[in-house]
């Protein structure tokens, strides 16, 4: 399982990804499509086009993770629609990105606000 924190800055690719693609693939597409620096700490989760995969790719100052979760039967019912920040990214709460990868809808998810944004 992995744990996200609130201080990660957790980005959402929400255009498909090829699951063919490896950790030079994945951080090709962060680099050139998504025009974000992979090896800053940002945490990027993909999507694959039957919607059936995520990709979690993560930089943790010596090498790269890239984690792959398939289920076992069924899709992912939400995936975010592109928004504000960019045709291709969304940004997430690390409390939406739980759900989101636990195939839930995080549009629902009730939580306190943040008492204090941490930078």
């Amino acid at each position: 399982m992995i744990q996200f924190s609130p201080h990660m800055r957790i980005l959402v690719s929400t255009s498909s990804l090829d699951m063919r693609k490896g950790i030079d693939g994945v951080v090709a597409v962060c680099n050139q499509e998504l025009k974000e620096n992979p090896m800053s700490g940002t945490v990027f989760l993909f999507i694959s086009r039957s919607r059936k995969h995520v990709r979690i790719l993560a930089y943790d100052g010596q090498g790269y993770w890239l984690c792959t979760k398939r289920l076992s039967t069924g899709k992912f019912p939400y995936w975010p629609a592109p928004g504000e920040e960019a045709a291709w990214v969304k940004q997430l709460q690390a409390c939406e990105a739980m759900v989101l990868i636990q195939a839930g809808d995080p549009r629902n998810l009730r939580v306190l606000p943040d008492w204090k944004k941490i930078a």
